[in-house]
């Protein structure tokens, strides 16, 4: 049996702070084999640059996944090849970086992590359905341990995919609307599932951003910059425990942790 921790979007310096502060007393007390979190939002509110990522890296995450903003910020090009970072696997192949990787946990088990995006509401990618399945016959033979990161945007999508993906993989963690949902669950054929683990950074703005601002913006109909909120932050995600020999989730445990 090994533990999976995984951190709901990253959404700015907010967010990142609180990793710094909270991450490590939940490394301890969790005992977590592997650290994986969204990070679309990490810099600044949309996209991720180097710094960030060096930042949330040496804070103890093992690997970052990216969405709908991931190639908003020019910089990323820079380290969108680094085998710790994943955009969506559906973008087309001609697109720069990986959408899965296998890795070593910190008790020696291979663990696939694969990233995909939905198309409801989303910019049009390929099918993520079809783009899975190629991704599972590559990765099946080396490991049967695989966590999915759904970034999507409808509940109705986010559940047809984990029950598509159900005894397929070992966890389907939805992201992307950072309003975490309280149908974590352990599907018939051993896959852990969540609609959506959340969101990690200001807890009194709306998903992450400067409540005024999109207020303003929902009473006039005229678009306005958004920027990321201050106050108090959360941190939130889901602890998956997984067996080692068979890929099944024994657990799914969502977390919510105030600043």
């Amino acid at each position: 049996m090994f533990k999976v921790l995984f951190i709901a979007d990253i959404v700015g310096k907010p967010g990142r702070i609180i990793i710094k502060d909270k991450l490590p007393e939940m490394i301890e007390s969790e005992q977590p084999d592997f650290v994986i979190a969204n990070a679309e939002n990490s810099a600044g509110g949309k996209g991720l640059t180097e710094p960030v990522a060096t930042e949330l890296f040496d804070a103890g995450i093992n690997v970052l996944t990216l969405g709908n903003h991931a190639f908003d910020r020019k910089e990323v090009e820079q380290i969108i090849d680094n085998k710790q970072i994943l955009r969506p696997a559906n973008y087309p192949s001609n697109v720069p970086g990986k959408g899965w990787n296998v890795y070593t946990t910190k008790n020696g088990v291979k663990l696939a992590v694969v990233n995909v995006m939905g198309r409801v509401y989303m910019p049009l990618l390929d099918c993520p359905f079809l783009t899975i399945n190629n991704i599972l016959e590559k990765i099946h033979p080396l490991t049967r341990n695989i966590i999915v990161d759904f970034h999507a945007e409808i509940t109705s999508e986010k559940q047809t995919f984990g029950w598509f993906l159900d005894g397929r993989v070992s966890a389907v963690l939805g992201t992307h609307t950072h309003i975490p949902t309280a149908d974590e669950k352990i599907l018939p054929d051993g896959t852990a599932y969540i609609t959506d683990t959340g969101m990690t950074g200001p807890s009194e703005g709306i998903i992450g951003m400067d409540r005024e601002i999109i207020i303003k913006k929902y009473i006039t109909g005229v678009p306005h910059h958004f920027v990321v909120a201050k106050g108090p932050s959360i941190m939130q995600g889901a602890i998956v425990e997984i067996d080692t020999d068979s890929g099944k989730a024994a657990s799914i445990k969502r977390f919510s942790i105030l600043g």
